[in-house]
């Protein structure tokens, strides 16, 4: 595993169950993470399997709980099997959603270490802040439309 992190911080106009409920059910997620179907237990040694289809080719992407203090903080291993590396230790990576709540707003950290190279780096990247802004559409409440306008 390289020393290369991704490291980004998303401020949710949001209760922190909210958001952590986001990032943990499997039918939210499967919403906004590009129709991906999660299993897993949430529990530290349980593993976790994100599949579905990408351009037309079936993925199974996995790792592993390594902590977690649910509603707050979870670690997992994770290793995509469209990243083009063996399913070897040495080529999983550590995922990591850290959130804090402050006057009724959440800050999420998620950070991903080990990317392969900076291109690696940079892809997840901006995946994270894309799927992040999909799950605010879902969880942030929405302005109510002026009186008469039709949705």
């Amino acid at each position: 595993m390289s020393d290369l992190t991704v490291r980004t911080d998303i401020e949710f106009n949001a209760p922190k169950a909210e958001v952590w409920k986001g990032l943990t059910d499997p039918g939210m997620i499967k919403q906004y993470f590009f129709g991906t179907d999660l299993k897993t237990e949430w529990k530290v040694g349980s593993p976790v399997i994100w599949s579905g289809e990408w351009d037309g080719k079936h993925y199974e992407d996995k790792g592993e709980v390594l902590e977690i203090i649910p509603g707050e903080y979870v670690k997992y291993s994770y290793w995509s099997s469209m990243s083009g590396t063996e399913d070897k230790h040495e080529n999983y990576q550590t995922v990591s959603y850290l959130l804090k709540e402050e006057d009724g707003k959440t800050i999420l950290t998620i950070t991903q270490q080990g990317s392969k190279d900076e291109a690696a780096k940079e892809h997840s990247e901006s995946n994270w802040k894309a799927l992040m802004e999909e799950l605010r559409k879902m969880i942030e409440p929405h302005p109510a439309s002026p009186e008469g306008e039709e949705r």
